[in-house]
C-alpha cells in the first residue's frame, strides 16, 4: 500500500508518500516547502500570505515528492482536515480533492493533532507495535497553536485531558522573543540563547511564574508568563535590555518557567491514568532540553513508563506524519465529495 499525504495546515507546504509492505513502513519520499523566511519580517503567520504560498508550492512540492518516489501507483490519498489556519487548510483539501478525482484513489482526512502523535511511530523500530505495551498512554501535543494533553486509550481512542486557555507554549516562545527582539520562530532562537546561559553567572535575578502549575487540572496558560517577561523587560533600563547577559538570562528564564510547566502536568496526567507510557509531538518537542528534562523526570519518578519522542525533523508540520496517521486510519477512507476543512476539529 502505498499513501501520498498532503500537510498544508500552518506555514509548512508539504507532501510525502509512505509504503506499507507487510509489517515495514518505508518513506519513499518527503518534501517540506518552509514559508518560515517570509513571515519572519511580521513575527508570524499571515493566514492569507500562508494559502497563497501554499497555493503556489503545491504542484511543485507534488511533482518532485512524486519524482523522488519514482512515479509509483498512489493507493490511497491523506490530507490534512484540521485543526490549523482555514484558508490553508482549504488548499490542501481542494488539491487533494482534485487528485482523487483524477487518480480515482480513495482519500482519508486526517486530523493534524492525532498526526503529530503518529509522528512517534515513524521509526522503523515502531513498524509493529503490541499495544498492550504502551497504552494508555499521556500525549503532550505541544506546538505554536496548540497545547493539549491526550489521553490515548488505543489507536483512534483518545480523550483530551487539558489544554491552553489562552496562548499555546510555542506562541509564548514567539511572543517572548519579539519582547527580546529576537525574531522569528522564537522557540529555536530562545532555545540557542538559553543554552549559551550559565546558571553560577546568575545576574539579573529574574523571577518568572509558572502559571496553573499548581492546580489540579491538566489545563495550561501561557499569557501570563509573557505578560511577566514583558514587565520585567519594560523595568529595565535600555543599556540591561539589549545586553547579550540579560537576553541569555530571560531566555533560560523563560524557557525553564515552560518547561516546568509541561512536565510537571504531564508526569502527573500518567501517574493518574497509570499509564504505560508518554508520548510528545508538536514543533516545541525539538526542544533539546525539554527532551532531557522529561527524560530525567521520567526515569527518576515513573521509571516503568516508556518514552516516545519523534526525531527532531518530525516535530514541526511534515506530510509523513499525516501518511503515518493515514496508515494507521486506512479503514476510514471517506466520500472525497464530503471532505472538508474543519480550523477547530478535535481529536477523539
Amino acid at each position: 500500500m502505498k499513501i501520498l499525504a498532503i500537510e498544508t495546515s500552518c506555514d509548512e507546504t508539504s507532501a510525502a508518500v509512505l509504503e506499507a509492505k507487510k509489517s515495514q513502513l518505508k518513506i519513499l519520499s518527503n518534501i517540506v516547502s518552509s514559508q518560515v523566511k517570509l513571515h519572519a519580517k511580521y513575527g508570524g503567520v499571515y493566514p492569507s500570505l500562508a494559502k497563497r504560498e501554499h497555493q503556489k508550492n503545491l504542484p511543485i512540492v507534488f511533482k518532485k515528492v512524486l519524482k523522488e518516489a519514482k512515479n509509483p501507483k498512489i493507493d490511497a490519498i491523506a490530507v490534512t482536515v484540521g485543526p490549523g489556519l482555514e484558508p490553508c487548510l482549504w488548499q490542501g483539501v481542494n488539491f487533494a480533492k482534485e487528485l482523487v478525482r483524477k487518480l480515482k484513489s480513495p482519500i482519508i482526512p486526517i486530523n493534524h493533532i492525532e498526526a503529530h502523535i503518529f509522528a512517534n511511530f515513524i521509526s522503523p523500530q515502531y513498524s509493529i507495535l503490541n499495544t498492550k505495551y504502551f497504552f494508555p498512554a499521556i500525549c503532550l501535543v505541544v506546538s505554536g497553536g496548540h497545547t493539549q494533553l491526550i489521553l490515548m486509550k488505543d489507536f483512534g481512542k483518545y480523550k483530551i485531558l487539558g489544554e491552553t486557555r489562552d496562548d499555546a507554549a510555542g506562541e509564548c516562545f514567539d511572543k517572548i522573543a519579539r519582547i527580546l527582539g529576537l525574531g522569528y520562530p522564537g522557540g529555536p532562537i530562545i532555545a540557542a540563547e538559553a543554552a549559551k546561559y550559565k546558571i553560577q553567572n546568575t545576574k539579573y535575578k529574574i523571577q518568572l511564574p509558572r502559571p496553573m502549575i499548581g492546580q489540579k487540572n491538566y489545563d495550561f496558560s501561557f499569557s501570563g508568563l509573557k505578560t511577566a517577561v514583558l514587565y520585567d523587560f519594560k523595568n529595565r533600563v535600555p543599556k540591561i535590555r539589549k545586553s547579550p547577559s540579560y537576553i541569555k538570562e530571560m531566555c533560560y528564564a523563560s524557557q525553564q518557567a515552560i518547561i516546568d510547566v509541561l512536565i510537571k502536568k504531564t508526569i502527573r496526567a500518567a501517574k493518574n491514568y497509570k499509564a504505560k507510557s508518554i508520548i510528545l509531538g508538536g514543533g516545541v518537542a525539538a526542544n533539546e532540553e525539554l527532551r532531557r528534562q522529561f527524560k530525567e523526570k521520567i526515569e527518576r519518578e515513573i521509571p516503568n513508563t516508556k518514552y516516545l519522542i519523534p526525531n527532531i525533523e518530525y516535530c514541526t508540520d511534515n506530510a509523513v506524519m499525516v501518511a503515518m496517521a493515514a496508515y494507521f486510519n486506512r479503514s476510514k477512507k471517506t466520500n472525497w465529495k464530503k471532505i472538508s476543512a474543519n480550523a477547530n476539529l478535535k481529536i477523539g
